[in-house]
């Protein structure tokens, strides 16, 4: 945690230096400072990750010192620390932007915990930026860039103040689960559940109960009585992965729980207060299924209030770099390897694909590159196969690259069969939209062969069922 630079402000002392020595036992960098003064200037210097800050001090008090830090840099967490009389005043500072607030006399462990907390709450800001979010407000601007993070954490500084529904679109691929997590954990709600729902992968049958519950006898089956996910989530998060794919059935149900705040488990006849917050996120398009009479038009503004758009890869391949920059990074960590860069003719290939897959498919290629690669960068020779052969390529580019003096001394048959086998089977299984039954009768792999392989190469069949 040495990476993460936390200031604590706090006019006593000696409660002071005893938070602090409480982080650095726990391996935080810390500073300190008296008021908020003094604070602002080391924030100014320092841009510290976290500060602690205290509401009563002298020269310029706690709310007033958030008011200018958040000015500042909206990135900057802030907790709050106050005692029991001044409750109100911590509960106002959340609204202004602090992440929580704890108070007096503060235990070691609670510090220590909610700091962690809203450190990862903030790398999932970080992680968020790589979908480059659009955020239309209702004055009609537009923010949000991956290369401009200060405007990504803005985003995020609004959404926390307000507790309306939010819609993010995007094509299969570009992080709208990971937005929706953002969201979330950086909400009033953050220590509430946030509960994810995959709408296109419950039955319409089952649907209704899975959502608002049953009682005992409901239906065949119904044995006992079940709290649905809206109860189960109850102060907390709902995100309905995949709107677009409700029956219109269904439609009609969750636009009353929504205007009414109540819903009614199968079987029942009493009302529940409904008290959750709702994101849903789809890669259709709404406007189009609403012409059809397939998307309910009063749903889609209910739903629709703060939209947030995450472009696809194609649009912004100015990203691809940092981007590539991110996953080395990740999967050195992860795979314990040392690689520090990919080749010139290795990014020439990879700004030139379409990126169909978005972002979770460069995820992919840039895994696989570290499996099959054997030297300290990235060679054309570790990525995919159907990248290489890529007929978006200029001419001169594809199939025609020339070979590195080091790469042509790596030449492995084992490897190289390998990378075949494993893109082979992902072709397969985007051809066959991944069916694992028809991709192994039509690719002419037994079953459990193919099965075999998928776990073997770390390939998910669910991730090519794309629309």
């Amino acid at each position: 945690m040495k990476n993460y630079k936390v200031l604590v402000v706090e006019d006593d002392i000696d409660l002071g230096r005893t938070i602090s020595e409480a982080l650095e036992n726990n391996d935080f960098a810390v500073e300190e400072a008296t008021d908020g003064v003094e604070a602002l200037d080391k924030i100014y210097a320092q841009r510290p990750s976290l500060v602690m800050l205290d509401v009563n001090m002298p020269r310029l008090d706690g709310m007033r010192t958030l008011t200018k830090i958040k000015e500042f840099d909206a990135s900057i967490i802030v907790i709050i620390m106050t005692a029991y009389s001044t409750i109100e005043s911590a509960v106002q500072a959340i609204k202004d932007g602090a992440y929580n607030y704890l108070a007096k006399p503060i235990k070691h462990q609670a510090i220590v915990e909610m700091v962690r907390r809203a450190l990862e709450a903030q790398q999932m800001i970080h992680h968020m930026a790589f979908s480059a979010p659009v955020v239309k407000l209702e004055a009609g601007e537009f923010v949000g860039n991956s290369s401009e993070m200060q405007k990504i954490f803005n985003i995020i500084h609004k959404l926390a103040k307000v507790d309306t529904s939010v819609l993010i679109r995007g094509e299969s691929g570009t992080g709208k689960e990971l937005v929706a997590k953002a969201i979330h954990y950086n909400s009033s709600r953050k220590d509430q559940k946030l509960v994810a729902i995959n709408c296109s992968s419950i039955p319409e049958t089952l649907f209704e109960s899975e959502l608002f519950g049953h009682e005992r006898g409901a239906f065949t089956g119904a044995d006992q009585r079940q709290i649905g996910k809206f109860q189960f989530a109850e102060g907390g998060t709902i995100f309905l992965d995949e709107i677009g794919d409700l029956s219109l059935a269904m439609q009609v149900k969750l636009l009353r729980v929504i205007q009414e705040r109540k819903f009614t488990p199968v079987g029942s006849n009493r009302e529940i207060d409904m008290g959750v917050r709702i994101i849903a996120a789809t890669n259709r398009n709404l406007e189009e299924m609403i012409k059809k009479g397939t998307f309910r038009e009063d749903l889609f503004y209910r739903l629709n209030v703060i939209p947030i758009y995450l472009p696809p890869l194609r649009e912004r391949k100015d990203d691809i770099e940092k981007l590539v920059s991110h996953f080395i990074v990740k999967f050195n960590s992860l795979h314990k390897k040392r690689v520090s860069d990919v080749t010139p003719q290795t990014m020439q290939i990879l700004l030139h694909h379409n990126w169909p897959g978005n972002i979770r498919e460069l995820e992919n290629v840039i895994e696989h590159a570290f499996v099959i690669e054997t030297t300290d960068r990235i060679l054309p020779h570790s990525l995919p196969t159907y990248l290489i052969g890529d007929t978006s390529l200029p001419h001169e580019t594809a199939g025609n690259m020339p070979l590195e003096e080091e790469e042509a001394t790596f030449l492995d048959y084992k490897s190289h069969k390998e990378n075949f086998e494993k893109e082979f089977i992902i072709r397969a299984l985007k051809t066959f939209k991944g069916k694992i039954n028809q991709t192994a009768l039509h690719a002419k792999i037994p079953k459990k062969t193919l099965l075999r392989k998928l776990q073997k190469y770390n390939i998910r069949a669910e991730d090519f069922k794309i629309v």
